[in-house]
């Protein structure tokens, strides 16, 4: 039995992306996941993308075992489905590449100080507005399909949860926003991206992540398996892996969750 309860939804389609809003559901990753093969997301029809929102997740997913504080309707809460076949296995963090410039980019028309966290978080200065989870599945050694999962903290003015340092855009801009709008600028921009990444442009996309980088420039306290330690962001490969330099010299390189940045 399929994990979906929602209360209301319509669709429209916008040169060639369709657009499917929800007034409720547990995960929209999970609604685009389990709706993936019965044409309910496409109508049967061929689509650069499918987009899927909601007023209110109740089992909102951030990466491993977190969760995704929302309040109902103040914040954006959406997936991007898609099916970058173009793209090889190994090149497969150009996906997390091209969602984080795209919300930071958006996010950037409205405020300076945003940057993308290591791997795809987005952060205006040292406080958390933004988490990507991405879901890719995989065929013959390239990407088959993927889901971008995004939560941008939008209209929410008061955090309850033990979140350590979260954001809203209200709050740095001393207003309230019109939450549509800034979902569509970040679909265009993602779509436009993914557009660049199969003309083969991957430089191009690495390049622009990396000046956009948190803590690019100077030492800063990290933590691994061993412990605390200072170091300098050298670059991030193309399979993601994060290359430090240490005060002595010696690079360190990490996948994903395998350091922490210590943000006081």
């Amino acid at each position: 039995m399929l994990s979906i309860h929602c209360l209301f939804k319509k669709k429209k389609t916008d040169d060639g992306i369709r657009f499917v809003e929800l007034d409720e559901t547990d995960s929209t990753n999970r609604y685009c996941m389990d709706h993936l093969c019965d044409g309910l997301l496409t109508d049967g029809q061929p689509m650069r993308m499918v987009v899927v929102s909601a007023e209110y997740q109740r089992d909102g997913r951030g990466q491993g075992i977190n969760k995704w504080e929302s309040e109902r309707g103040a914040n954006l809460l959406f997936s991007m489905y898609c099916r970058p076949s173009w793209l090889a296995a190994r090149r497969q963090f150009v996906i997390s590449e091209c969602a984080a410039l795209a919300i930071r980019d958006t996010l950037a028309t409205f405020a300076d100080g945003f940057s993308v966290k290591w791997p795809n978080d987005i952060y205006h200065h040292d406080r958390k507005i933004c988490g990507i989870l991405i879901e890719n599945r995989l065929s013959a050694g390239r990407l088959k399909d993927c889901v971008v999962g995004v939560g941008l903290n939008v209209n929410q003015l008061h955090f309850v949860s033990d979140a350590p340092n979260p954001v809203s855009l209200r709050q740095i801009t001393g207003r309230e926003m019109d939450c549509k709008a800034i979902k569509h600028d970040i679909v265009r921009r993602f779509d436009e991206r993914l557009k660049m990444g199969e003309r083969g442009l991957y430089g191009s996309i690495a390049e622009d992540y990396t000046s956009c980088l948190y803590r690019l420039g100077g030492f800063h306290a990290y933590r691994d398996a061993s412990g605390i330690f200072e170091a300098a962001i050298v670059e991030v490969e193309d399979d993601g892996q994060l290359i430090l330099r240490d005060r002595d010299g010696r690079m360190r390189a990490y996948a994903f969750k395998e350091v922490e940045f210590i943000i006081s």
